[in-house]
């Protein structure tokens, strides 16, 4: 399928399918060439796209992104597990800090909250 083709399907820009390519994120099992040379996606790049965007809502960079589907990179399985597990690490301490902000709000709405100033 056409770059317009991903686009609609995913909801991504074509000119953030173009930054994808351009920051090695998208594999090349992904995209042939025909024979005018216009890229040509596999049906499998919107599931694979749908990943990438799951990553970056938690906060995975576009680098930590790259390394890890970047196959020249040639990183240890050892190098892309911590990259997850510090990753998986981080969005534990972002829940906690939700929880607590959460039972804050709903001792608000019960009247049971203790603010430190008058409001």
């Amino acid at each position: 399928m056409k770059i317009n083709e991903v686009s609609k399907l995913t909801g991504l820009p074509i000119s953030t399918l173009r930054f994808y390519e351009r920051k090695n994120l998208i594999p090349d099992l992904f995209v042939k060439r025909d024979e005018n040379n216009y890229r040509v996606y596999s049906e499998e790049i919107v599931e694979f796209l749908n990943d990438v965007r799951a990553l970056i809502s938690v906060d995975f960079s576009i680098e930590e992104i790259r390394m890890l589907v970047d196959q020249q990179l040639n990183l240890s399985s050892e190098v892309k597990t911590k990259i997850v597990e510090q990753k998986i690490a981080e969005l534990d301490e972002i829940q906690k800090r939700l929880e607590k902000s959460k039972k804050f709000l709903k001792d608000v709405l019960e009247g049971k909250a203790k603010f430190q100033t008058e409001c």
